[in-house]
């Protein structure tokens, strides 16, 4: 008991050079700790964006990108297929439910999904929770859309009111679809997930805006369509930009997959959702390995940094030692003390680390989720946390072993008098 208030006076006695210590260990601490946070809510994250879907349907192309264009809304389709190869998809006799998809326009930046009833029914997030609505219902009129908690957040819309959606992808569109505007019939509970900052209008709605445009370009005033005439028009799409697909027994799903790969009537890829995360964590994990790695050598260079400042005051503390020598104190006892006060350091140092992170995420947690989609876990350290910092408060201690050897070997060979 007498050396830890020994450490705490003597380490209060020079404050300034602790104090920094302390700072540089505690923001070497909040690095990797944060590291870590961003990499599990990530993961958490993505693996909560879909549940429940067996298959994910596209045309050829890479599995990842049909992975992150369709289910986290990251990039383009590549491609399209053909409406009547999703119907033939969709006879298929393993096949217990298919949901169309199509992307392409966006309303201030969020991007709008056209779909079908089928989508509300069947989707899942989560834990296999289905979407809910906060408002209203799912679209039942040609121009109705559905459109995300964060969208109905942020833009401040309501039930009924009309919006304007716009060609292409850019949040500053100079292509809107005016003529053909569209009324919010529902609002749905948030998710975590990108359905919250998506607006979604039926496959027909979504025709129904192109009618009139052709190669991407407004059309001559001459060519316009009106919005009630489309009513009367066939509106069935050509094309879509995937499927997803529910089976009727899980262990189908290698065999359509490989069927559907293997289609000659149209390129066509299938990938299953769960492996298909699994190739986009192997892909992740070097980059998650080489900030693991700028984060640790940050925390080596605090811990040198301690085990320097300890050093430094070796030779100032002779005289401290011979006092303590005087009154009875051991070579041990001195190099004990060395040890308690860089193991108190680093324990203060990771606890001040773990509260700069927790505060940090707590300040920062609604900007990110409003910026990237990305809710951050706030709570206990997991599981991994907690063997960093009990590894950082080891290594600390150790490294406090380093000066306490020089301070046992000073304090023998001064006994009690300073040579």
């Amino acid at each position: 008991m007498i050396i830890l208030r020994l450490a705490y006076q003597s380490l209060l006695s020079r404050w300034l050079t602790c104090l920094l210590t302390l700072a540089s260990i505690a923001i070497s601490v909040a690095l990797l700790l944060g590291i870590e946070t961003i990499r599990s809510s990530t993961r958490d994250h993505l693996t909560r964006t879909i549940s429940g879907t067996d298959l994910i349907i596209g045309p050829r192309g890479n599995g990842l990108t049909l992975l992150l264009s369709t289910v986290f809304q990251l990039g383009n389709p590549e491609n399209s297929l053909s409406w009547q190869t999703y119907q033939d998809i969709a006879g298929q006799p393993e096949i217990d439910w298919s949901v169309p998809l199509t992307f392409g326009d966006s309303h201030h930046g969020f991007r709008v999904l056209g779909t079908t009833h089928a989508f509300f029914e069947h989707y899942r997030y989560g834990e296999n929770q289905p979407l809910t609505f906060a408002q209203g219902q799912a679209f039942n009129d040609l121009f109705d859309v559905v459109i995300g908690a964060d969208i109905a957040s942020r833009l401040q819309y309501k039930l009924g009111q009309n919006i304007v959606l716009s060609h292409g992808l850019g949040e500053i569109s100079f292509m809107p679809h005016s003529d053909k505007p569209f009324k919010v019939a529902g609002i749905l509970r948030k998710t975590q997930t990108p359905i919250d900052r998506t607006l979604l209008i039926s496959l027909n709605g979504l025709e129904a805006m192109h009618i009139d445009w052709q190669a991407g370009a407004a059309p001559r005033p001459d060519q316009r369509v009106s919005a009630e005439a489309t009513r009367a028009m066939d509106l069935t799409p050509d094309k879509l930009s995937a499927i997803f697909i529910g089976l009727k027994t899980k262990i189908q799903s290698l065999s359509l997959q490989r069927r559907i790969n293997d289609n000659q009537a149209e390129p066509l890829t299938a990938i299953m959702p769960g492996l298909a995360l699994q190739d986009l964590w192997s892909l992740m994990g070097n980059a998650e390995s080489g900030f693991q790695l700028i984060a640790g050598m940050a925390i080596i260079a605090a811990l040198l940094g301690m085990v320097a400042m300890i050093f430094a005051s070796l030779n100032e503390r002779r005289r401290e030692m011979a006092i303590l020598r005087s009154i009875g104190a051991g070579p041990a006892q001195i190099a004990a003390l060395l040890v308690v006060e860089a193991s108190f350091i680093s324990l203060l140092g990771s606890l001040l680390g773990l509260g700069l992170i927790t505060g940090a995420t707590l300040l920062f947690n609604s900007w990110i989720e409003n910026v990237y989609g990305l809710t951050l876990i706030i709570g206990w350290p997991n599981a991994t946390q907690s063997v960093e910092l009990i590894m950082i408060i080891l290594a600390g201690s150790l490294a406090g072993l380093v000066p306490a050897m020089r301070a046992y070997h000073l304090s023998l060979s001064d006994g009690l008098m300073i040579r």
